[in-house]
C-alpha cells in the first residue's frame, strides 16, 4: 500500500450543548395577617394587709416613758398619762398591741388575648380560583 492510497481523512465532529433558562411567572402568592381573639383567664394572688389592733390595760406608775419596741411579729407602742396628785408622776395607762396579718387571696379575670398568624393564598394563573394555605 502506498502511503497515498491509505491515508483517508476522517473528520471529527463534537456536539455543543447551550442551555438557557427564562422567568416563567406561573402564579402568585398574596400574603395577609389575621388577628385571633382568644378568650382566656389571667390569675393572680393578691396580698391583702391588715392590722388587728389589742387595747391592754396596765394602770402602773413609771419613772420614765417607755419605748416604742417589738415583741416577735407585735409592735408594741406604749401609752402614758400625767396623773395629776400632790406630786406628779407617769402611770403607763395601756399598750397597744399592733400585729399585721396578711391574707392571700386568688382572683381570676376574664381577658382576651389575640395572636397573629399569616395566611399564604396562592393565586394560581388557573381560573379555578385562590388555592389557601394557612400557617
Amino acid at each position: 500500500m502506498r502511503h497515498d492510497e491509505a491515508s483517508e481523512t476522517v473528520p471529527v465532529l463534537e456536539e455543543e450543548v447551550a442551555v438557557e433558562k427564562r422567568s416563567r411567572v406561573t402564579g402568585r402568592v398574596r400574603i395577609r395577617s389575621v388577628v385571633d381573639e382568644i378568650p382566656d383567664v389571667a390569675r393572680a394572688a393578691l396580698d391583702e394587709e391588715r392590722v388587728e389592733v389589742t387595747r391592754v390595760p396596765i394602770g402602773r406608775e413609771v419613772t420614765e416613758r417607755p419605748v416604742v419596741r417589738e415583741e416577735g411579729d407585735v409592735l408594741v407602742i406604749p401609752l402614758v398619762e400625767e396623773v395629776l396628785v400632790v406630786e406628779k408622776k407617769l402611770v403607763l395607762r395601756e399598750e397597744l398591741h399592733v400585729r399585721r396579718l396578711v391574707t392571700t387571696e386568688t382572683v381570676e379575670v376574664p381577658v382576651t388575648r389575640r395572636r397573629e398568624r399569616g395566611v399564604v393564598e396562592r393565586v394560581s394563573m388557573d381560573p379555578e380560583g385562590p388555592e389557601e394555605e394557612s400557617t
